[in-house]
């Protein structure tokens, strides 16, 4: 079967992400396919919308082949680095530029490049079963497709305390977060989704439940001063000031993440309040082409999802002894 499964249903082209074993990441071949898919999809009058989904109950998509990419890393493979990362964002800027509406339907973990294939879209619809975040500091990465635009409009600090901690939000929370749009059931989603077949993207509303309350707003103050901090030092001394235990462990979480990606996604995202998708997916591409051949990538992938021993040996191991310098010349070139 194919990783991807395309079909029309009634009013909408319907697009299923067809990998659950691998939590349907996704790889090259699939960005192929749902770009492809999508340019048809323009110029056929009888589709009116596209909602995509996926197999499986848990995931959505839990990212990009990452394991892919420390392969061709350590292999020296920089045109396939490349290749595979201008072709991801692209898609997701012909996302968020598409004329027709985009629904995601996000039924499960939701990470990396399954934000880019949600987040730019006109509805994102999650369930009690959405898992929202974007762990990429954990493993020596930086939050990308498109993430360096999306984060700093996210509410106050939320969206650099989420890019830099790698915090995982609900469902709901990704709601009131600003990630997600709508809060629909599990139960209800297959309704749902042949509603939007027969219907269009207005019964969306319709199905849509009210909130839980949002549990980091006990937090929101302190995310905001700490994480409003002029730089990633900043952040870890107004976090060591808070008396807290909210306080406490996300600064433990910072410092058991990559220093270097600590830094150069602070600088990112703070960037990315400047600019447009586009200008910010071009510069995320031009910091991959630094990243994937810095050490700390290949060692996080290693330790976080192949040896998964949990035990990254960081070079260099704190943000202290990171050069300033050259962070600025990965975010300059």
């Amino acid at each position: 079967m194919s990783n991807v499964e395309i079909s029309i249903d009634g009013r909408v082209g319907c697009i299923r992400l067809n990998r659950p074993k691998a939590l349907n990441a996704i790889d090259l071949d699939m960005i192929h396919v749902i770009s492809d898919t999508l340019a048809k999809w323009i110029d056929t009058p009888s589709i009116h919308a596209v909602v995509i989904d996926a197999e499986g109950e848990r995931a959505f998509c839990a990212g990009g082949d990452i394991r892919a990419i420390r392969t061709m890393a350590l292999a020296g493979d920089k045109a396939g680095i490349e290749t595979f990362f201008a072709e991801e964002y692209a898609l997701n800027a012909a996302i968020a530029a598409y004329p027709k509406p985009y629904v995601a339907l996000i039924d499960g973990i939701c990470m990396g490049g399954g934000i880019g294939l949600s987040i730019h879209g006109d509805i994102r619809v999650t369930s009690e079963a959405g898992m929202f975040a974007m762990p990429e500091t954990a493993i020596g990465m930086f939050p990308d497709v498109g993430a360096t635009f999306a984060l700093p409009r996210l509410s106050g600090e939320l969206g650099m305390y989420m890019g830099l901690t790698g915090t995982r939000l609900s469902g709901a929370d990704a709601v009131h977060a600003g990630l997600a749009t709508h809060f629909v059931p599990r139960a209800e989603m297959p309704a749902l989704k042949q509603a939007l077949a027969h219907d269009g993207v207005a019964v969306v509303a319709a199905f849509a439940h009210p909130l839980p309350p949002f549990t980091l707003a006990p937090y929101r103050e302190a995310i905001d001063r700490c994480f409003g901090a002029d730089d990633v030092p900043g952040i870890l001394s107004r976090l060591a000031a808070e008396d807290s235990d909210w306080a406490k462990e996300t600064l433990a979480t910072l410092r058991a993440h990559s220093p270097s990606a600590l830094l150069f996604s602070f600088a990112i995202i703070r960037a990315g309040g400047g600019r447009t998708l586009p200008e910010c997916l071009a510069a995320e591409l031009a910091l991959t082409r630094h990243v994937t051949v810095h050490p700390d990538l290949a060692e996080g992938i290693r330790a976080m999802l192949v040896d998964k021993d949990r035990a990254p040996r960081w070079h260099p191991d704190r943000v202290e002894n990171v050069d300033p310098a050259s962070i600025a010349r990965m975010i300059a070139a």
